[in-house]
């Protein structure tokens, strides 16, 4: 019996109907899960568990939040704090990225002495920071970062100017390693007593990061921030001079890989001349004499020629295309002493090992004394003098 327009249209609304319900049921999200509390007394706990001050079952969390880092700092509070402490000592609990495990340990470290009452400057951090350094880390202004706040404090003792002691403590300076303490601390002196714009400081403290890591005995006393500066724009022509020799270099390295050819030397240098390097100890009766050594080494890379050139004044990095090609080799000629190194002479062979040129600083020619010293090492390792 055919049914009736009426029973049609129900029977279509019935399937519209569940088909709008599986619909629902594809795209409905699931679910989202409880706080996990246990786990973040857990975390907060881990490694520190004989510091709490409260029982960790007695943590009766009133928090809707599902996130990790929050429910970890609300689990450290409950575990070791009896007083409010800044965010900068809570940052640990919430945010471990890039600090390794004796960083970490240490940060939760002071949060908990710092958060029970504690005496942090007894604990800990006299190691770094004098008593007042320390009430000025906890005591930070702001919201700062453990590290901003850790350098506010130490601006803060040799300047009064706050905004100055923020402008440090948010620079570069912030991420620079605690063993190395002595040295950055005098650059704050610097700073504070020379203020700048955190750019600068920021380019600068890149530039004495390099002095830093070429001289361990470097020192920014007695310099200006003038000095600094045009030393900075110095290093970076260097810098910039080093990548095209590079780049040069490289481009070599493919033109000689295409032609079937052995490849250069590893570590950036070329292979240049097979000569080896000299020293020689003259033997004089003088007492200064019997203490020198002069000495002839091959340079052999952009970071030598363009050193040369630096301290000798004069323009042999540009000699760099010719030594990759292997049509000339450049060697410096030192004089060693008392513990010091003296720069006297750049040479200029040719590829057949014939002196082309010879000059001092500022492209003086050589002295006596030093042409004695070049034909002796000559004769030496087969070099025809011109």
């Amino acid at each position: 019996m055919a049914r009736s327009m009426i029973a049609r249209r129900q029977q279509a609304e019935r399937e519209r109907i569940q088909a709008y319900d599986a619909t629902l049921k594809r795209v409905r999200r699931a679910a989202r899960p409880a706080p996990d509390f246990n786990k973040a007394l857990a975390e907060a706990k881990a490694g520190f568990a004989a510091d709490a001050i409260r029982d960790p079952s007695a943590w009766r969390p009133r928090m809707k939040s599902r996130d990790a880092a929050r429910l970890r700092l609300a689990a450290a509070r409950h575990l070791y704090a009896r007083y409010a402490v800044a965010p900068s000592l809570e940052a640990i609990w919430i945010d471990q990225g890039g600090l390794d495990i004796d960083e970490v340990r240490l940060r939760k470290g002071w949060y908990i002495i710092a958060a029970r009452g504690g005496s942090l400057y007894k604990e800990g951090a006299g190691k770094w920071l004098t008593r007042k350094e320390v009430h000025r880390f906890l005591n930070p202004p702001g919201e700062l970062s453990f590290e901003a706040a850790f350098w506010q404090a130490v601006a803060r003792s040799y300047t009064d100017d706050l905004g100055v002691a923020l402008r440090i403590a948010r620079s570069k300076i912030a991420y620079k390693p605690r063993r190395q303490l002595a040295f950055w601390r005098e650059v704050v002196q610097f700073f504070a007593a020379h203020p700048a714009p955190i750019e600068t400081i920021d380019d600068l403290v890149d530039y004495l990061s390099a002095c830093r890591r070429r001289d361990r005995h470097y020192s920014v006393k007695g310099r200006t921030l003038a000095s600094l500066e045009r030393q900075m724009h110095e290093w970076h022509r260097d810098l910039a001079t080093i990548q095209r020799i590079e780049a040069a270099r490289r481009r070599a390295l493919q033109a000689r890989a295409r032609a079937g050819m052995p490849a250069e030397p590893e570590g950036g240098r070329w292979a240049g001349s097979g000569l080896a390097d000299w020293s020689w100890k003259p033997s004089a009766k003088e007492p200064r004499a019997r203490r020198e050594e002069y000495v002839v080494r091959q340079l052999s890379s952009a970071a030598e020629l363009v050193a040369e050139t630096r301290a000798m004044r004069h323009c042999v990095s540009t000699y760099a295309a010719k030594c990759i090609a292997g049509s000339a080799s450049i060697w410096s000629l030192a004089r060693r002493g008392a513990g010091k190194a003296e720069r006297l002479l750049t040479i200029e062979l040719d590829r057949h090992d014939r002196i082309v040129q010879v000059r001092g600083f500022a492209n003086r020619p050589a002295l006596p004394d030093e042409q004695k010293v070049i034909m002796r090492w000559a004769k030496a390792r087969g070099v025809v003098s011109g």
